[in-house]
């Protein structure tokens, strides 16, 4: 396993078996688009690893990140959030998570999922970039410009297009592993298919 080559070096298990098994993985599942909605957004300001090391702490928070029951959470679920340690206490952006919770429902309602929402802004297609260098790597693209657009306009906060590139990478409208790490041919070939409509 550690001769494998990866985007980055590190020897946190946690992110070790995110990039291999999660990020760019072009994904359909609403539950989990809205988690790693809310888990970029809790990101903003504060490293992925921070993130990734309270995840557990956020699922059991947010009850598995369920759309439905975030959006009813009331002062009394935001005070419970305020006081757990495991997650990020941060006022704004846990009034954000539930807002954005409620939008996102809007969302389902309209289109019929939020993942035909979410992947009309590549084509319904992943979007393969050939990085060599994370210096290439943009922080966000005219896509994701779009996106935050949008859901700006439908009410959602902390979905400024950095944001917004990153869950797109996580979530795989876009492969950004780079050409030299395994998961770069892996996820390609597997996906080379994909069309999310």
């Amino acid at each position: 396993m550690g001769s494998l080559n990866r985007c980055w070096d590190t020897d946190n298990q946690f992110y070790i078996d995110y990039h291999d098994n999660e990020w760019g993985v072009p994904t359909t599942d609403d539950r989990t688009l809205f988690e790693f909605l809310i888990l970029e957004g809790a990101q903003a300001g504060l490293s992925w690893e921070t993130i990734l090391n309270k995840r557990e702490a956020y699922r059991a928070a947010y009850k598995g990140f369920d759309p439905e029951t975030v959006a009813s959470f009331d002062d009394e679920d935001v005070s419970r959030l305020l006081a757990d340690s495991g997650i990020v206490r941060n006022r704004r952006k846990i009034a954000s998570s539930i807002r954005n919770a409620r939008c996102f429902l809007d969302i389902q309602e309209e289109f019929g999922s939020f993942s035909k929402f979410i992947w009309q802004f590549v084509g319904g297609r992943p979007i393969v970039h050939a990085f060599s260098t994370y210096d290439d790597v943009p922080t966000y693209t005219q896509e994701a410009q779009h996106m935050s657009k949008e859901l700006k306009k439908r009410g959602f906060s902390f979905v400024g297009p950095t944001i917004c590139y990153a869950f797109m990478e996580a979530v795989g409208l876009v492969n950004d592993h780079l050409t030299h790490c395994f998961r770069y041919d892996e996820i390609k070939s597997q996906f080379k298919d994909f069309k999310a409509f």
